[in-house]
């Protein structure tokens, strides 16, 4: 399983952002989905997941009703969109493939380094 995200930048206060984590083969498919992100002196933590076939999402406390997992099975990619940007959402985003059974990251994608200046 190969996992290549993208679209991390530099933003303002308010601001959105669409990072996209490409994957390999049938990885949407076969296993849960989800994006993580480590803070500068922090631990990963779980921002986002989607169960495979995007059926059922669950978000992190600190970005729901402004980020928003989904996934495209034909071009076997998995977006997280992100709106109203706040500094603290600054961190290097990683997508993950998760285990079916208990959703516990399983493969980990290179990460995409998300800035937001106030």
């Amino acid at each position: 399983v190969q996992l290549q995200a993208s679209g991390g930048g530099s933003v303002q206060t308010g601001d959105s952002l669409r990072l996209s984590c490409a994957t390999s083969g049938r990885t949407f498919s076969d296993y849960n989905m989800g994006w993580f992100r480590q803070a500068p002196g922090k631990e990963r933590e779980f921002v986002a997941q989607i169960a495979r076939g995007g059926h059922s999402h669950h978000y992190a406390k600190s970005v729901a009703g402004r980020f928003t997992i989904s996934g495209d099975a034909a071009s076997h990619t998995i977006y997280l969109q992100m709106n109203s940007l706040k500094p603290e959402d600054t961190a290097v985003h990683y997508c993950a493939a998760l285990r079916t059974t208990d959703w516990s990251p399983l493969y980990w994608g290179q990460g995409t380094l998300v800035t937001v200046s106030s």
